[in-house]
């Protein structure tokens, strides 16, 4: 595994978990003061206010808005998805922690993440079915509940 393949790619999934965690804590402190709505709205637009600034300050990306029409309907909605992802970790947090609620978040996110593969839904290819792959999974939801406790 080259720093350049899936090595790196891996890397940077890695620090994206670490700054989820992160950001999790931090967006649920916001929350404590401000409530978790208004959190909610605060790290939307602060995250589209950045984006902003990369996309048409520095020039940063090599998308094309032009292709808009050209995306299925559906797509469109990872945006609400990410407010109920926001919400939800905004409002787990302090109720169970951030170890805690990662956790769960994690279980949940890799249970998905299996059945999309399988699927091969939203255009991304197919990976095939693995036992050992379920198996794994249900590792992973034993290690979450262990860390529950």
């Amino acid at each position: 595994m080259s720093l350049t393949g899936s090595l790196f790619a891996l890397i940077i999934a890695a620090v994206a978990g670490v700054t989820m965690a992160l950001q999790g804590a931090m967006n649920s402190g916001l929350g404590k003061v401000i409530g978790l709505l208004q959190a909610t709205l605060v790290v939307h637009l602060t995250a589209t206010i950045a984006v902003l600034i990369l996309i048409f300050g520095l020039r940063v990306g090599d998308g094309d808005f032009g292709k808009f029409a050209q995306v299925p309907w559906y797509y469109y909605l990872g945006g609400l998805l990410g407010v109920l992802i926001t919400y939800g970790v905004v409002a787990s947090m302090p109720k169970v922690g951030v170890a805690n609620a990662t956790a769960a978040i994690i279980v949940g996110q890799v249970s998905a993440a299996f059945i999309i593969d399988c699927l091969g839904m939203f255009g991304l290819e197919k990976v095939a079915f693995a036992w050992f792959k379920l198996v794994g999974l249900g590792l992973l939801a034993a290690g979450a509940k262990i860390l529950l406790n």
